[in-house]
């Protein structure tokens, strides 16, 4: 197919402002990926779309198995979904009261702050 260019899996975008790091949740728009290498403010930076990711949360966010969750931009980490917070993935995993991780399969979808 002539018109054919990636499988999306992995997106390249501009790093914003301060730069971007490897293994960081990055929002560009309505686009949510995580970080593929470190890149300066203005570089080509590749995100990851797709996949299972282990992400930061809030150490007192409790999130069960098989949850919906959620990108919180403002603090960087995933979240219970809820109002401002864009839907991202699935948990993979428990992380419970204390874990400041969790691992998140990502929808690879485009998002909006609920």
């Amino acid at each position: 197919m002539k018109n054919y260019i990636q499988n999306g899996d992995m997106i390249t975008v501009t790093a914003p402002v301060g730069g971007v790091t490897s293994g960081q949740g990055l929002l560009v728009g309505s686009l949510f990926g995580v970080v593929a290498a470190t890149a300066a403010e203005g570089e080509a930076a590749e995100i990851a779309t797709t996949g299972v990711f282990v992400l930061p949360k809030d150490a007192a966010t409790v999130i069960d198995p098989g949850d919906r969750v959620a990108w919180d931009d403002t603090a960087k980490e995933i979240a219970q979904p809820g109002v401002g917070l864009y839907p991202v993935g699935i948990a993979v995993t428990a992380a419970g009261n204390g874990t400041t991780t969790v691992r998140v399969r990502l929808d690879g979808i485009a998002t909006a702050a609920a």
